[in-house]
């Protein structure tokens, strides 16, 4: 609710809709939402976080709006970051801008272990794309058109982040990445537990290779 609550205290250059995907939920989520006027996307099947990202962008697509930007809604993401994202991609005209944790390394960090997997992730990346992203795994990103068009066309199923970098390299999209702080989980469990920590690995792995070798 607080995050909900800065959003829409915003003070921005900008018209901002607030939409909140709401993915099976089996908690109060859709209870807490209803309290506000906002956009809600209220999925019939669960569809992971690959689908529910998607279904916001394929909203933005279809509503030809100009830029979309994700936040995770755990409260990892604090919304007074927003205008660093949206000054470097005035500043830059990049196609997706990344909240970076890791660039000056303020406020939360994860886990050793969290960034161990993503400094794996860095490494692979750069080799795939030629670019250097430390926080691949970061779901605080801004979209402008053309990234929005790509996303709501295609987008990865499970864990998308860093395999969506591949895709968004490979069309050509500008990607850039700044310094953001972060907070810790405020809410919920991250699907990415100890003993799955493994599959994702193996699994992403795969889905970047492939991303890769695709027409």
């Amino acid at each position: 609710m607080h995050l909900l609550t800065e959003l829409m205290h915003l003070q921005l250059p900008y018209q901002l809709d607030i939409a909140v995907v709401n993915d099976c939920s089996t908690d109060n989520t859709l209870a807490v939402v209803r309290q506000f006027n906002l956009i809600i996307l209220n999925l019939p099947v669960n569809l992971g976080i690959g689908g529910a990202v998607q279904t916001g962008y394929k909203y933005a697509y279809r509503n030809n709006y100009d830029l979309a930007v994700q936040m995770d809604g755990d409260g990892q993401h604090p919304p007074t970051e927003l205008h660093k994202l949206l000054k470097h991609l005035e500043a830059t005209q990049a196609n997706v801008v990344i909240g970076s944790r890791f660039i000056l390394k303020e406020g939360f960090q994860s886990s050793a272990l969290r960034r161990s997997g993503i400094a794996y992730f860095y490494r692979l990346n750069h080799l795939f794309t030629g670019k250097r992203i430390l926080d691949s795994t970061s779901g605080f990103r801004l979209f402008d058109k053309k990234a929005i068009a790509i996303a709501a066309e295609n987008y990865p199923d499970e864990y998308p982040e860093p395999e969506s970098l591949v895709a968004f390299a490979k069309a050509g999209l500008h990607i850039e990445e700044i310094p953001v702080v972060m907070k810790g989980r405020q809410g919920g469990q991250s699907s990415i537990r100890s003993l799955s920590s493994l599959y994702y690995m193996i699994k992403v792995t795969l889905a970047m290779f492939f991303a890769y070798i695709r027409k």
